[in-house]
């Protein structure tokens, strides 16, 4: 049966030692536990990650296993030198500064990569050795970015999804890790890559098109076997239980309570994590200005901030730790009666059921964090609400800000911005603040954490299925013997075989991609065989096709099928063609010249190409993707079309394409033995009109309509020499 595999850094459960020497088994409150705990614990899931602590002995690691495999868990053992250079070090020393935009916090340490690698590798072993064919492995967060890559060299048919939850930076601080390329070759081992945010979708893109090469459109990444897919897909909460928690009597009473503590004070609740992403420093001293500017607050409003203990033995965090006591000190210091501290600060966590009650007493919720992923903190605030009241004021930086428009959205490093939004939200009547309210409470309802793992696994399915349908088979050494069997038996064969790509390399400039010696006698041979009729289909145009291949005995079909060649006639039209559209279109591909440096614009007789391959890799893709926008509403009603090849964009006549003209010699010239091999977009319309029983061959890319693929040019070369030698 097949199951769904979780993998995290940490597993939903706390385990801890007692005392005395025995262990205790807490579950998480964290929002990942709380989403994913109705997913893991169906029929025969398992959930995998590091259970939180160091263990001395194989037998104290034997007690946990054995009591967590009745949770459906499976633990991964650290060692305390993994723990601190791979979660400590690497993780969030190296890849949470960067990934939050404080680059100039991040260590560049190899023995932290080092302890990175070996302890992925140790997640994928656990995966490899606990997993059965037809499982969906759903890896998280950026502990493990390496894991996905590990997983699919090992298990090479498995559905891999991976989700990040903290933002993924930008091309330009990314690009600052020394080892980013496999960072990112490690993602791309997963079928699905999702994040919060499309900013954070398009970052990732961004990255990977300039660092890796691999080229990317409509969220879909090409890696040359395989098409992942990249998306975003915001995460929620359990609204339903925040919700039902803040109506409980229990959460009520403690309300209640903390009411009576606080008078009839205005409530502004600040919960974070102890981090410097969080903007805790900026978020006071915005408070410390606004109780400046309205002394006719004083005594009428209270800050409660909690801030929850994280990694205060690390220097940074203890200096945060300090900033952030001396600028409350300060505040309470200054403004303070003996009835009214203005900032009441905890140094601790909180059981949820309090958090409840801060969240049902809190006029304002103040969440300004200078980055974040998400923020459910904002979320669970909103689901808190039962009456309908209260206002958000929530970072832009924030990927919640995205989706709750309805809050008071401010830049976290403007305290100005926020002492004014202190004052607006404090002063706004409750029938106004209903409205706002209602719309944030019904989004945050919509998509809850059950939505976010029903959209996930459903385009992780989508995408696995796209994957299939247009897989294709290496051309193994098994199948090749079969095709050349095929060839050897045939009495009439027909043999289609694109031009740059699939018999030359690629050149950056296209007029220098000239047959060689090799590729020349290679042709020449197979023309020879009075069995074999050989047609080169190229989007290259007549001329220069004829001056390159004229002289052999072979038939040309070149523009992608605009002009036809049999070796004993001379050119011919497929059809009657007009190109004076080139005169309206022409000068627009002549400005994406002149804007772009590197760029230049081949002319055909019935076809323009605008190329880019000699165009820094971003500005060009981003060129392109302009250009066929631009070009797409002056085509629509002219009888052409706008198609992307490898670092091209031609704009063609509509009524011709390789498969019309490939139909052509089909009809004509019947064959026991039909192969064709192309390496381009324009080559699918070939494979499309091949027979069922043709040897269609994909180059490069294993995303085709072809049954079969081949890695290089090279390759077809030696395919072809392989053929040739049949014949002596």
């Amino acid at each position: 049966m097949a199951r769904k595999i979780i993998v995290s850094n940490r597993l939903p459960i706390k385990v801890k030692k007692g005392a005395e020497g025995g262990m205790t088994f807490e579950p998480s409150e964290g929002g990942l536990a709380t989403g994913l705990g109705s997913v893991y614990k169906e029929g025969q899931n398992l959930w995998i990650g590091w259970p939180g602590l160091f263990l001395q002995d194989e037998e104290e690691e034997q007690i946990v296993t054995q009591e967590l495999e009745h949770e459906s868990m499976l633990p991964v053992f650290l060692t305390e030198t993994e723990i601190k250079e791979f979660y400590e070090g690497f993780s969030n020393e190296t890849l949470w500064p960067t990934f939050h935009y404080f680059s100039q916090y991040a260590v560049y340490e190899q023995d932290y990569w080092d302890a990175y690698v070996n302890v992925n590798q140790k997640f994928c072993d656990q995966i490899v050795k606990s997993s059965n064919p037809g499982d969906t492995i759903w890896i998280h967060d950026y502990q493990l970015l390496l894991l996905p890559s590990m997983v699919r060299e090992a298990l090479p048919d498995i559905n891999i999804g991976f989700f990040q939850h903290i933002p993924f930076s930008s091309y330009e601080v990314f690009r600052l890790l020394p080892w980013r390329k496999a960072i990112l070759k490690g993602m791309l081992g997963a079928d699905l890559i999702g994040f919060h945010t499309y900013d954070d979708v398009r970052h990732f893109v961004s990255s990977v098109t300039h660092i890796v090469g691999y080229p990317a459109s409509q969220g879909l990444i090409e890696t040359g076997n395989r098409n992942v897919m990249v998306d975003a897909f915001p995460m929620g909460i359990d609204y339903e239980k925040y919700a039902q928690l803040a109506s409980s009597d229990k959460v009520k009473s403690i309300a209640a309570e903390f009411r009576k503590a606080l008078n009839k004070r205005k409530i502004i609740l600040s919960i974070d994590r102890l981090d410097y992403s969080k903007g805790i420093p900026q978020r006071l001293r915005a408070f410390e200005l606004f109780l400046k500017e309205r002394p006719d607050f004083y005594e009428k409003v209270t800050l409660i901030m909690i801030v929850v203990p994280s990694r205060d033995q690390v220097e940074k965090y203890k200096e945060l730790k300090v900033e952030i006591d001396e600028i409350v000190g300060r505040i309470n210091s200054a403004y303070r009666t003996i009835t009214w501290a203005p900032v009441q600060y905890y140094y601790h966590a909180f059981p949820l059921e309090e958090l409840s009650a801060f969240y049902s007493l809190a006029d304002v919720a103040l969440v300004t964090p200078m980055r974040d992923g998400m923020n459910l903190v904002c979320k669970e605030y909103i689901a808190s609400r039962t009456d309908g009241t209260g206002i958000l004021i929530l970072s832009e930086m924030a990927g919640a800000a995205k989706e709750l428009s309805e809050a008071i959205l401010i830049n976290p490093n403007d305290v100005n911005q926020i002492a004014e939004a202190l004052f607006q939200s404090l002063t706004t009547p409750e029938a106004e603040q209903k409205p706002h309210m209602t719309i944030m409470q019904e989004t945050v309802r919509k998509y809850d954490i059950h939505h976010w793992v029903k959209i996930f696994m459903d385009r992780l399915a989508y995408i696995k299925e796209m994957q299939q349908s247009l897989k294709t088979s290496l051309l193994t050494d098994g199948k090749q013997k079969q095709l050349e069997q095929a060839y050897a038996e045939a009495t009439s064969r027909l043999i289609f075989l694109d031009y740059d790509g699939t018999l030359m390399g690629f050149s950056s400039d296209p007029q220098k991609a000239q047959p060689d010696t090799e590729l020349l006698d290679t042709l020449t041979r197979l023309a020879a065989d009075k069995k074999n009729r050989v047609v080169i289909i190229s989007g290259r145009d007549h001329t220069t096709l004829g001056s390159w291949l004229g002289h052999l005995p072979i038939d040309m079909i070149a523009e992608h099928g605009v002009w036809l060649q049999k070796h004993e006639t001379s050119w011919e039209m497929i059809q009657n063609l007009k190109n004076d559209w080139k005169e309206d279109i022409r000068p627009i591909l002549e400005t994406y010249v002149n804007r772009t440096p590197g760029a230049l614009l081949e002319e055909k007789d019935y076809a323009l190409v605008w190329h880019f391959r000699k165009v820094d890799l971003g500005l060009g893709e981003t060129r392109a993707g302009e250009l066929s926008s631009h070009l797409s509403y002056l085509v629509a009603n002219r009888n052409l079309q706008i198609m992307e090849g490898d670092k091209i964009v031609e704009i063609k006549n509509i009524e011709v394409n390789k498969g019309v003209a490939a139909s052509r010699w089909l009809e004509e010239y019947p064959s026991q033995f039909v192969v064709a091999i192309g390496d381009d977009r324009t080559d699918e319309d070939t494979f499309q009109v091949m027979p069922e029983n043709a040897y269609t061959i994909k180059v490069g890319s294993t995303r085709s309509r072809a049954r079969f693929h081949l890695k290089t040019f090279k390759e077809v070369r030696e395919l072809l020499k392989n053929l040739n030698n049949l014949q002596e």
